[in-house]
């Protein structure tokens, strides 16, 4: 059952990869965006909402199979938070790169409140909500910057 855990939290192991592990899980969140993107929205979105609840669970059991909090290799939550970034955007390789970017930018600064949950929760559902908020706060500028590009285009 580690086994099965420590698959899941860690992307199917991308965050053992070396270097920046949060972005190897990122692009896997990606790869997973590609084969999700066409399902209808309720869809995704029930696909995101379990994957979450899996998250939490999975990234908790890798806190204590690996004895450390929030541990790096953990990237299911860089999965998750991709996922919400780039929920309900055009299947093209612009809006994949742009809504990886800006999830990678507020993951990485982590403004509010993304920062604050990072702080102030613990666990796997600590791991996982500061990258929720980060993909929330990315789909936001990437849903306006497509409605801008929509209407000046």
């Amino acid at each position: 059952m580690d086994r099965l855990l420590m698959f899941i939290a860690t992307g199917a192991y991308s965050g053992y990869l070396p270097k920046a592990p949060g972005t190897w899980g990122s692009l896997v969140g990606v790869l997973l965006w590609l084969a999700l993107a066409r399902l209808e929205p309720m869809t995704y979105w029930a696909v995101t909402a379990c994957l979450f609840v899996i998250g939490v669970w999975s990234a908790g059991a890798a806190e204590k199979i690996l004895d450390r909090g929030d541990p790096g290799v953990v990237v299911i939550d860089e999965i998750v938070g991709v996922l919400i970034a780039l929920a309900m955007v055009p299947v093209h390789p612009v809006t994949a790169i742009v809504g990886f970017c800006l999830f990678r930018f507020f993951d990485i600064l982590k403004p509010f409140p993304v920062g604050w949950l990072d702080r102030r929760l613990h666990g796997g559902l600590g791991i996982m909500l500061d990258d929720v908020a980060a993909g929330f706060q990315a789909l936001l500028v990437l849903q306006c910057g497509l409605w801008l590009y929509g209407r000046f285009s």
